[in-house]
């Protein structure tokens, strides 16, 4: 191997550890926020979050340093602002599962992701069934089943919040490949930083100021944690941008292989640092769901041969904000 490859595969190996890293570092951190330091106000820390990438992207080009797309007002609320829409759902209901759920037991349940994706793609004409592919996705529903069943600390309104996260986002996914790339519409990180997070912040202005803001303003004796709240801001930035430089480096495998160690190291740093009980049913019912998500993904890859971001779109998701907003290629 020259050492020009060598450093090639030093660099995709260098963002496939950066990703890991910023992705529990996201989704750790939220759970801590949201959780264990008192501030129970998850659309409030999303309104941050999204606040925070708004600036940054808008900054960068104000600057001149990314140059923004040719995009009109129709194109903008055709196309953007549904997705917009979906996502805003999909950040808030999933940062709100962090209150009842564990993360161990959070990122089992997102196994269930590939299969609420190809639902909906069946129901929007973007998919085709496929009984090999059904037989598969129904051992993924039997391995989330079990492994809900196997947890000691269930709660039904997180469960039922995060299925909601799930189900948002596989339209989200769906709705990208429908109205964005269908048009030959190619958003970067800062771009779609650009025109989605500010909308994202105005459908999440509406929830916040009936559901929290009334809590939140009336509250004497709450601690915010500003530092806490800034890291999570920054590391979901970063997160953003490292998901874009490895999927113009890495191949789907290579996605796969890095989301499988992501979520079993969740799963271990989450009863490590937090002391979430973890069954050894739960594992078995992981496991299974594991095992039909990983054969389920090597027949879409064997069949289709898509880009490396196709990974990503059939990927069980991680913390809302551990992938961009806007894929940068397509699904199939």
């Amino acid at each position: 191997m020259s050492q020009s490859a060598y450093m090639q595969h030093v660099v995709t190996y260098g963002y496939t550890v950066l990703w890991i890293f910023l992705s529990a570092v996201v989704i750790l951190v939220n759970k801590y926020i949201l959780d264990f330091a008192g501030f129970h106000f998850p659309i409030a820390l999303t309104l941050s979050h999204m606040a925070f990438c708004s600036a940054v992207a808008t900054a960068l080009i104000k600057l001149g340093f990314v140059k923004a797309i040719d995009m009109d007002n129709t194109m903008y609320f055709n196309n953007v602002v549904p997705i917009a829409a979906l996502f805003s759902g999909t950040l808030w209901l999933g940062n709100a599962a962090y209150l009842y759920l564990s993360v161990s037991f959070i990122q089992m349940v997102k196994a269930q992701m590939p299969v609420t994706v190809f639902l909906t793609g069946l129901l929007l004409g973007t998919e085709r069934y496929s009984f090999r592919y059904a037989a598969n996705l129904v051992v993924v529903a039997i391995g989330v089943g079990t492994a809900s069943y196997g947890e000691i600390q269930f709660d039904l309104l997180g469960f039922t919040l995060q299925m909601g996260s799930i189900v948002t986002e596989s339209f989200r996914l769906v709705l990208i490949q429908l109205l964005l790339q269908a048009r030959g519409i190619k958003l970067n990180p800062v771009t779609t930083l650009y025109y989605i997070a500010p909308a994202c912040f105005l459908f999440l202005c509406f929830p916040f100021t009936f559901i929290e803001a009334p809590k939140l303003f009336a509250a004497t004796d709450l601690q915010v944690p500003y530092g806490l709240i800034s890291l999570s801001c920054v590391a979901a930035l970063a997160l953003n941008m490292s998901v874009f430089l490895l999927i113009g480096r890495s191949s789907a495998l290579t996605m796969n292989i890095a989301g499988v160690i992501k979520d079993w190291l969740l799963i271990m740093l989450s009863v490590l640092l937090y002391g979430s009980p973890v069954t050894t049913l739960q594992l078995f019912g992981y496991g299974v769901a594991f095992a039909g998500v990983t054969w389920y993904n090597i027949q879409k890859i064997q069949q289709t041969s898509p880009p490396p971001a196709a990974v990503l779109t059939q990927e069980k998701s991680d913390d809302l904000e551990k992938q961009p907003l806007v894929q940068a290629g397509g699904k199939n």
